[in-house]
């Protein structure tokens, strides 16, 4: 027969063990520190003698009173405290019959302010003849200016983004990779400083430079206008565009077309450009481009350059293709 389980007998057991637990733990107090009581046994505070605040109630002097002792001490004419009165602008101001014989100046603080919208002067002018007086007619001297100031209006050409000709522009711009300005300027400098210090050109008469142009010999000394005179020589005239169509059967006919100044002068740069690049380099250094640049310019002048070749093919080829200019679109 299986033993009898008395549930009342575990239950009582269980809950002596918890108290058990519960007793054996260490308990958690806070310990405050003892307060100090003040008794009769102890001894009295000090008392303070008749007529005098009393230890913790003497103020210190003030700082002119100290600095006054001090210099009655060492015999220095210190800050006269006794004589200090009332300022004189509180003593105006309670004393309507002295502000009338106040000097201006101390007039003017005690004066109450203006309404709002209202002006103390007029601003109402009258239109004079001869009041405006030009700045020749003054006679005054512009002291400071090294030059004279310039003429107005200005002219179109003073604007600061047109202050290089026309040309370097537009070669400094076709000389730009990946949008460096600052090394295409700094080649375009280079290019036009040897133009300026190289030996005077010796120009071929079978391949002449434009009409009107200077003598070789002056070219060195104004390097924009040597590099405009070669670029303009070797500039074509005209393009050739090939139509589609024009001949029927989807047969393209070629068609030359009249270019204009920047036009004609875009595909001269790009030629000479194109020759430049295709010289051997002489040296490292980042002026190797822009020196091959003007060496080219000069073989231009002189008629030495294979630019000259190709303005000829195109101008022959425009001039056979301007038969076709008469056709019409079938």
């Amino acid at each position: 027969m299986p033993p009898r389980l008395i549930f009342f007998q575990a239950r009582r057991t269980a809950i002596r063990a918890v108290r058990s637990s519960q007793q054996d733990r260490p308990s958690l107090c806070l310990r405050l520190a003892p307060q100090r009581s003040i008794t009769t046994d102890e001894k009295p505070l000090p008392e303070a003698e008749k007529g005098s605040p009393g230890p913790n109630q003497e103020q210190l002097p003030h700082v002119s009173e100290e600095a006054a002792s001090m210099n009655n001490i060492t015999g220095d004419g210190g800050p006269e405290i006794e004589e200090q009165g009332t300022p004189v602008d509180e003593v105006l101001k309670r004393d309507k019959g002295s502000q009338a014989k106040a000097p201006k100046v101390m007039k003017e603080p005690m004066q109450p302010p203006s309404p709002k919208g209202t002006r103390s002067f007029s601003t109402s002018t009258r239109p004079r003849q001869g009041a405006v007086i030009s700045f020749e007619d003054s006679g005054l001297q512009t002291t400071g200016h090294t030059f004279e100031l310039p003429a107005l209006p200005l002219a179109a050409n003073m604007h600061m983004k047109y202050r290089y000709a026309p040309i370097v522009k537009q070669v400094t711009n076709l000389l730009m990779r990946d949008g460096k300005l600052s090394v295409a300027q700094r080649n375009m400098a280079m290019i036009l400083n040897h133009l300026r210090t190289s030996s005077p050109p010796s120009v071929n008469p079978d391949r002449p430079l434009l009409p009107g142009s200077p003598p070789a010999s002056h070219l060195p000394l104004n390097p924009i206008l040597y590099l405009t005179l070669a670029v303009d020589s070797v500039a074509p005239l005209l393009r050739i565009r090939a139509q589609k169509g024009m001949a029927g059967g989807g047969v393209a006919l070629q068609m030359p077309v009249p270019l204009a100044l920047r036009q004609r002068r875009r595909q001269a740069v790009m030629w000479i450009l194109d020759s430049a690049s295709k010289k051997p380099s002489r040296g490292s250094g980042r002026g190797g481009f822009a020196q091959k640049v003007a060496e080219e310019v000069i073989a231009v002048v002189e008629g030495r350059s294979g630019v000259w070749d190709r303005r000829g093919g195109i101008h022959k080829l425009a001039v056979s293709a301007r038969a076709n200019l008469n056709v019409r679109r079938r």
